[in-house]
């Protein structure tokens, strides 16, 4: 079962690596994982996508929060939350730009760059929608393709905060 386990982490050199090995050591494959500053800087919160029964998750976590630069970890898929999904798509086939543009509008399909060799579309949506949009337009359309994996939040009041 696909599992989104948030985390909040000083913003420290090694602290990522210290993360990612802990997966690494337990045998388990991180699908995608997104890293970024929040707050003033000092800590940044991390999106891990993996897979596992909610025992194996529940182990990871529990080894997570033994991490010395983790300050809070939240398997979000324990509960409603929101989950989305940023992409961004090139293509080269001007025929199929309308045919795209359809599939992705759903998603809030921009286009970045058009010109007369290609395309540059974005879109935002659950995984299992960005999956299957591209699906939809067909891997062979496709010449790039660049998703963000899964961030998500908790629903209602619920928060990672310090």
């Amino acid at each position: 079962m696909k599992r989104i386990i948030s985390i909040l982490i000083e913003n420290k050199p090694g602290a990522l690596a210290r993360v990612v090995g802990l997966f690494h050591q337990r045998g388990y494959n991180i699908e995608s994982l997104n890293v970024a500053p929040v707050f003033d800087g000092t800590y940044s919160r991390m999106s891990v996508t993996t897979r596992g029964s909610e025992n194996d998750v529940e182990q990871i976590t529990k080894q997570i929060n033994k991490i010395i630069d983790v300050i809070k970890v939240a398997d979000l898929t324990e509960g409603e939350h929101h989950e989305y999904e940023f992409i961004l798509i090139k293509f080269n086939t001007l025929k199929l730009a309308t045919k795209i543009q359809k599939i992705l509008k759903p998603l809030g399909g921009k286009v970045l760059e058009k010109n007369t060799k290609v395309i540059v579309m974005s879109a935002l949506g659950s995984s299992s929608d960005v999956e299957a949009a591209i699906k939809a337009i067909g891997k062979g359309h496709l010449l790039e393709v660049v998703r963000s994996g899964s961030l998500g939040l908790h629903d209602g009041e619920k928060v990672l905060t310090i």
